[in-house]
């Protein structure tokens, strides 16, 4: 193993000092938040809102948003009977199973939006936000996702709730067209650098165009990486000095080029004429390897103006034992570094993305027909065949 790989720890930045008395009155959490990144859950259940678990997380943790994708909610809807009354009332009257499906989602996500609706007035609008995708079955098809992105925008009635759409090639069309609608967006199974900035540029020319017809440009979107499915992949492949660092490189390489974007004229342009800045979102940064530090990506990706959603195990690890400890450099540290290390081992990023994009899409396409199933038979179990 070559001994060049530089560790991928981030540079001291802005962090919290640590001997501050108030800093060590602060949980981890806290100290992320008071960083500047936000963080969000990557979860929602019946039970999470009826428990008053998720308003703890508010009050307790700092927890400013919400995202969901077909996966969680298949579980949700699955494993628990706390939407069996739901799915009765629909069932009868008359639902298809996917109509029923995003009434159920969206009686959920309205309640977590306005439970996270003060801090999305307290910050503008910028944060506070909660997600629902469009059905995974329309990545190929862009006029299909821009009338669903219109349709559950319009029927949300949520200043504060985004829809989200795969960054495809097709889906990067939608979203430009979306913004322009001014639906707020959260481009999502986002895996490289060229994926990140070519949805970057999409929400752009949405926005450019609201300006040229003299429109209000508040569109807000982000852009959610995902970190952790990049080591999995190559997990079995290298040797295990090259375990759980190119998700992180990749991330850190992004997170310079999306800083030199709003930087940039362009934006500010943009910026000045009224546009909300954009934000990176680390997305899947819970440990897939046993072996890795259960705070690993969470510790690694803090960097202010950015979102680290996190599913519940890796946010209460993290309140727990986690540290901010720098942020992350803005010229990408030792990113190119470790990734042509990579490069070196035989690992051709490009392709990577492409096959991790596209693996993406077909299994949020298996979680959404097995959503689908799973609703079938407890509209079956209630005696609702309509």
């Amino acid at each position: 193993m070559p001994s060049s790989l530089p560790a991928m720890r981030p540079a001291a930045g802005a962090a919290p000092n640590p001997n501050d008395p108030q800093v060590n009155r602060m949980n981890a959490t806290q100290a992320l938040h008071r960083l500047g990144q936000s963080l969000w859950l990557d979860n929602i259940t019946r039970t999470l809102l009826t428990s008053g678990t998720l308003a703890r997380y508010i009050s307790d943790l700092s927890v400013t948003g919400l995202t969901s994708n077909p996966t969680i909610f298949e579980h949700a809807i699955g494993e628990s009977s706390s939407y069996d009354a739901s799915i009765r009332v629909l069932a009868d009257a008359g639902l298809s199973d996917e109509d029923l499906f995003f009434e159920l989602a969206l009686e959920d996500l309205g309640e977590a939006a306005d439970l996270f609706r003060p801090a999305f007035d307290a910050s503008q609008g910028v944060d506070g936000w909660v997600s629902l995708e469009v059905s995974p079955l329309l990545a190929d098809n862009t006029a299909h996702t821009i009338q669903a992105a219109n349709r559950l925008c319009e029927k949300a009635a949520k200043a504060n709730l985004f829809i989200k759409i795969p960054g495809t090639t097709q889906g990067l069309e939608a979203i430009e067209q979306v913004v322009f609608d001014g639906v707020p967006v959260n481009v999502t199974l986002l895996f490289s650098r060229e994926q990140t900035m070519a949805a970057a540029e999409a929400c752009l020319r949405g926005l450019e165009r609201r300006l040229a017809a003299g429109l209000d440009l508040k569109v807000a979107s982000v852009l959610s990486l995902f970190v952790s499915r990049w080591d999995v992949a190559v997990k079995l492949e290298l040797a295990s000095p090259f375990h759980n660092r190119l998700g992180i490189a990749i991330a850190m390489r992004t997170y310079k080029a999306h800083c030199a974007l709003l930087a940039s004229k362009r934006w500010q342009r943009l910026a000045a004429a009224g546009a909300q800045p954009q934000r990176l979102l680390w997305a899947s940064t819970g440990i897939k390897d046993p072996a890795a530090p259960d705070t690993l990506y969470v510790q690694a990706l803090a960097a202010p103006g950015t979102i680290n959603t996190m599913p519940e195990k890796t946010l209460l690890a993290f309140a727990d034992h986690g540290r901010v400890e720098g942020a992350l450099p803005a010229d990408g540290g030792y990113a190119e570094a470790v990734i042509e290390e990579f490069h070196r081992e035989g690992v051709d990023d490009d392709a990577l993305a492409s096959r991790l994009q596209r693996e993406g899409v077909d299994a949020f396409a298996t979680s959404w027909h097995a959503l689908l199933t799973r609703i079938r038979e407890k509209r079956a179990a209630t005696g609702s065949q309509r």
